[in-house]
């Protein structure tokens, strides 16, 4: 028993419900799932997990300040989480709350394999601790203003001394450098992959990895006054949510990807494989650190006021023209910027002209001039014609390619090359034109406008589900022929299918200057 070669399985990072979820979230979600989604039309078997990470003294401290348990805050918000990837269409199979009970089981097993191989030791802990990062820092890597230590994410440390077990993370330093160096595809994207080199290779220490200061957490086995590091309780979620301990896990296991944050990179490029390591466990394939988003180039923060719900953005766009937006705008690993202004312009210059009027145009003429049925070749076709067909077959292989690098924004500028090459396209055939002296001609250039708008409609469905959907719909192509092989099967033919409603399928934003 063991992972098929068909099965693919991916994870974002485990959200911390200690306020709602916000743009942000909704992006990494929308990565991820368009991922999932890629991979679903390519056949595969996906499995795709997310979830929140309810543990920790971020929590404990949060749901004092609101008179809640943490418990009853962690209850009051993992359902916005939920909430917020069902507005983005998230296609995920499963969502792990860490206060589960399987996922405890989980974190006392790696925990106990961790031991067994004489990784975990007593110790006291002395050093400079962040709360809002959940991480220990060396004083070499803090700065200090105004008297107060910061991390290097800026955020504040306080000395902390107690009793802690400790991971003998020293111990695996050669073997994370050997890993990198060996698997190229580890970390991505490429210029992320430096830094985390730099700081294994500057010497790793051996990691606290239990709390006695507080209680709320997984209890460390046969310990009762230490909790678990949130960093060993999190990062073990990956394997919960395939049924770990159970060896049915190993029918998903290794991850493929696991898409996260870049302020979170160290946790999961160097803790995590060592912990693998350590517990005898295979390593996942890839990690990938997506960027951050600003608004108008000011980082969001609750202090500033100018974190904005994903669901004020879709109720004022609509999920996929958002989707849309942040997929092509963004390169995926660097940062990226929305305001109002950038994103109507997108949607209104790709989507609604780009594309909606190409459908608008070339299916009004079939519903004019075919009785609304999509007529088939009746001439020979030209160069033209075979020149925008082996394009758009083309993209098929590019696809496949750019998706291994998660390189979702150049899939998306190369599709609406595309694009822009059929409305050419139709502009020079002339169809209008052609009805009047050349029926048959006119016929074989709808037929092959009408046929390029399948094959990118469902090249689309796991950017921008909903509306791939009205098209493909709209075109009435059988439900069951909207998968990446059916783009260039030449027996899949969508002549003599009668057309559906033609409705604008991207109506254009209007945005007032408020």
């Amino acid at each position: 028993m063991g992972k098929e070669k068909n099965t693919f399985y991916l994870t974002t990072a485990i959200s911390y419900p200690n306020g709602e979820p916000h743009i942000g979230h909704a992006y990494e979600a929308i990565i991820t799932d368009t991922v999932a989604r890629y991979h679903k039309i390519f056949g595969k078997n996906v499995m795709f997990l997310t979830g929140t990470d309810e543990h920790g003294i971020k929590m404990l401290q949060t749901a004092k300040k609101n008179n809640l348990t943490a418990k009853q805050l962690a209850d009051k918000n993992a359902p916005l989480f939920m909430e917020m990837l069902s507005e983005v269409c998230s296609s995920h199979n499963d969502f792990i709350r860490t206060t589960e009970n399987r996922h405890k089981n989980a974190c006392i097993e790696i925990w106990n394999r961790m031991l067994q191989n004489d990784d975990i030791y007593k110790d006291k802990y002395a050093g400079w601790y962040s709360i809002r990062d959940e991480a220990y820092y060396e004083e070499k890597e803090l700065t200090k203003k105004n008297g107060q230590f910061l991390s290097p994410q800026g955020t504040e440390v306080t000395w902390v001394e107690e009793e802690s077990y400790f991971f003998r993370l020293s111990k695996y330093q050669d073997r994370l450098l050997d890993h990198y160096k060996n698997n190229p595809k580890f970390i991505l994207p490429e210029s992320r992959k430096n830094e985390v080199i730099k700081f294994v290779e500057s010497g790793l220490k051996d990691l606290s990895i239990s709390r006695t200061t507080f209680d709320w957490g997984v209890r460390v086995p046969n310990d009762n006054g230490h909790v678990m590091y949130v960093w060993v309780d999190a990062l073990t979620n990956y394997l919960t949510g395939i049924n770990f301990p159970n060896e049915t896990y190993k029918n998903y296991w290794p991850a493929n990807y696991h898409i996260i944050g870049k302020d979170i990179l160290r946790f999961h490029a160097v803790y995590w494989p060592a912990f693998l390591l350590s517990a005898k466990i295979e390593l996942p394939v890839t990690i990938f650190a997506h960027g951050f988003l600003f608004n108008r180039g000011i980082k969001m923060s609750k202090s500033l006021g100018n974190v904005i719900s994903p669901s004020e953005l879709i109720a004022k766009y609509g999920i996929d023209q958002l989707r849309y937006f942040f997929l092509r705008e963004v390169s995926m690993g660097n940062d990226g910027n929305y305001d109002d202004d950038s994103i109507s312009k997108r949607i209104n210059a790709d989507l609604a002209n780009d594309l909606g009027n190409l459908i608008q145009r070339s299916c009004s003429m079939v519903i004019k001039n075919c009785d609304g049925i999509i007529p088939s070749i009746m001439s020979k076709l030209n160069k033209d014609d075979i020149m925008i067909n082996s394009n758009v077959d083309r993209l098929v292989d590019r696809i496949k390619i750019l998706l291994e690098t998660l390189e979702l924004n150049k899939i998306l500028s190369e599709i609406w090359e595309q694009i822009s090459n059929l409305n050419k396209y139709f502009s020079d055939q002339k169809p209008w034109e052609l009805r009047k002296d050349n029926n048959e001609r006119m016929q074989t250039v709808l037929f092959v406008t009408l046929n390029n708008i399948r094959k990118i409609a469902i090249m689309l469905l796991p950017v921008i589900p909903t509306s791939s959907e009205k098209i493909l719909n709209l075109l009435n192509v059988d439900d069951l022929e909207r998968n990446f092989k059916d783009i260039i099967d030449t027996n899949i033919d969508i002549s003599g299918n009668r057309l559906g409603e033609v409705t604008p399928v991207f109506p254009k934003v209007e945005i007032s200057d408020e």
